[in-house]
């Protein structure tokens, strides 16, 4: 009998999107199991609704056979299902400790007993074998670590059943194994694992069985011994993946972007970049590692005007880049792809139109004496949605309505029909299915053959090691290394640079 059985569920959203038809989804006790598919396949919708977090319109969840009812996580977590997000949930200013039994606070006479909760903390840590210090501050832990108190967090509610969202999204390679390592210990344990992935190979690594999902519906499960990536990767998408790029000639060209000693600190007088100096060429792609929240979101928000530094200098083209408003920028000719592409990249209510002029609306011929010229910005719409391949019947849809890889087609549509001297794309593929990102990996090769300078920050080592012509790392705000041919390393050896342990002479770290 199925630990968990999921059966007929289906989920229609008001908006009429269906996110799940008919699913059934069985999950065996003890198990580690992977649930891949596209943006938009239903997966992430289909997690929700086990843990609570999202009603079924029709469909039932029984666990060990027996019918039940989960209408928020307070149920799940009463039933023994738990959930990691992918977006740790966690307090950064509490201490490890106070995040893994907020709620659940031990008392003492009507006082919350600090002793009886670093107790309660150690034990879990030491019965699940997760090395913590109870007493850090969770600001000051990397991502790894964090992710562990999460971890123990959940397993402290007493559940059985564990349900990890994209969970290497921001690890080192060192960092992944030691999840690996934390989630085979678990299913030792007794505890059985849902595993939300987009990385073909980790889910060869750690799973032992795989479900795949395509719009909305399960294609099929099979063991995981007997799956080649090549064929999930044509159940996910419907089709045989596109071979895998050949890296075209590199065309290196003169200096377009330098970067002399940038130094940035924050409004709370933390240290973020500590003198950064690089070269980007016209030609080439200069990719930076790291492990995230080490200076580099803020580098790339600085080279965008998003943010002003406090010391150094940046020289596009040879002359130097004066402070000013993005727009401002804009016109010099940096074209920014955000991270955060709900944040940054779009303006979820606005049309896809809308979006594609968002900077440019003033210009000829989108504008005529103050006015906009709809016929105008509906042509160019359409010519960038057959360019770019965007997926909707119309551009004045919502951005909102569109799935993530159809929204970062909407902001590499208007980024790039500029033709930019200089392209900053950070994290680009980020929670992007597989031929979402065989798309702009597309895209920044061609750029990098037009002759821009490409400057790409990705947590995915294995696209950085694949697409860049030079490779910066980056700790603690720092660029400890720059290795010229990048695809000569392996992921674990950056992974050491990443995580401080090693560093190139500093006569090394230049950009040329």
């Amino acid at each position: 009998m199925p630990f968990i059985e999921m059966r007929g569920i289906t989920k229609v959203y008001p908006n009429g999107v269906m996110a799940n038809h008919q699913v059934n989804f069985e999950v065996e006790a003890g198990e580690i199991h992977a649930l891949v598919g596209e943006n938009g396949a239903g997966k992430t919708t289909l997690m929700k609704i086990l843990y609570g977090m999202e009603r079924p319109n029709a469909g039932e969840i029984r666990i060990r056979g027996v019918p039940v009812q989960i209408r928020s996580p307070f149920d799940a977590i009463r039933l023994g299902i738990g959930m990691v997000h992918q977006n740790l949930m966690l307090i950064p200013e509490f201490t490890v400790a106070e995040n893994i039994l907020l709620g659940v606070e031990p008392h003492r006479w009507g006082l919350w007993d600090r002793s009886a909760t670093l107790q309660t903390v150690r034990s879990l840590a030491e019965r699940y074998g997760l090395s913590i210090d109870p007493e850090a501050r969770v600001a000051d832990l990397p991502v790894g670590v964090r992710q562990r108190v999460e971890i123990i967090k959940v397993l402290h509610r007493g559940v059985d059943l564990i349900i990890l969202d994209e969970p290497t999204a921001l690890l080192t390679p060192q960092e992944t194994q030691e999840l690996f390592r934390t989630i085979r210990e678990l299913v030792k344990q007794g505890k059985t694992v849902i595993l939300i992935t987009h990385k073909l190979r980790e889910v060869k690594a750690i799973s032992d069985r795989i479900t795949v999902m395509r719009h909305g519906r399960i294609v099929g499960t099979l063991p995981t011994a007997e799956a080649s990536e090549e064929e999930l990767a044509a159940w996910m998408i419907g089709r045989r993946a596109l071979p895998t790029l050949k890296r075209p000639p590199a065309r290196r060209g003169p200096c377009i972007l330098r970067v002399e000693n940038l130094s940035y600190i924050d409004e709370g007088g933390r240290a973020i970049l500590r003198e950064v100096s690089f070269e980007v060429h016209s030609g080439e792609i200069l990719g930076i590692a790291g492990v995230e929240g080490n200076g580099q979101s803020e580098l790339v928000e600085i080279l965008a005007g998003l943010r002003q530094p406090t010391a150094g200098e940046i020289w596009l083209d040879g002359e130097r880049l004066p402070a000013g408003t993005p727009r401002r920028i804009r016109s010099m000719g940096i074209a920014h792809i955000p991270e955060d592409r709900l944040r940054n990249g779009v303006a979820l209510p606005l049309s896809i139109a809308e979006n594609l002029i968002a900077d440019r609306y003033f210009e000829a011929p989108f504008s005529r004496s103050g006015w906009l010229n709809p016929g105008a910005i509906r042509r160019y719409a359409e010519d960038l949605i057959r360019a770019f391949d965007i997926r909707a019947p119309d551009p004045e849809v919502p951005a909102e309505a569109l799935s993530g890889g159809n929204l970062q087609r909407v902001i590499l549509a208007r980024e790039l029909s500029r033709r930019p001297r200089l392209l900053l794309a950070a994290q680009p593929t980020r929670g992007l299915d597989v031929g979402a990102t065989e798309a702009v990996h597309h895209f920044l090769w061609e750029q990098r053959s037009n002759g821009a300078a490409v400057l790409l920050v990705s947590a995915d080592l294995s696209e950085l090691i694949s697409l860049s012509d030079r490779l910066a790392v980056m700790h603690d705000g720092e660029i400890v290394a720059i290795f010229p041919e990048p695809q000569r390393l392996s992921e674990e050896e950056i992974g050491l640079y990443m995580l401080g342990l090693r560093r190139q002479p500093l006569e090394r770290e230049e950009g040329s």
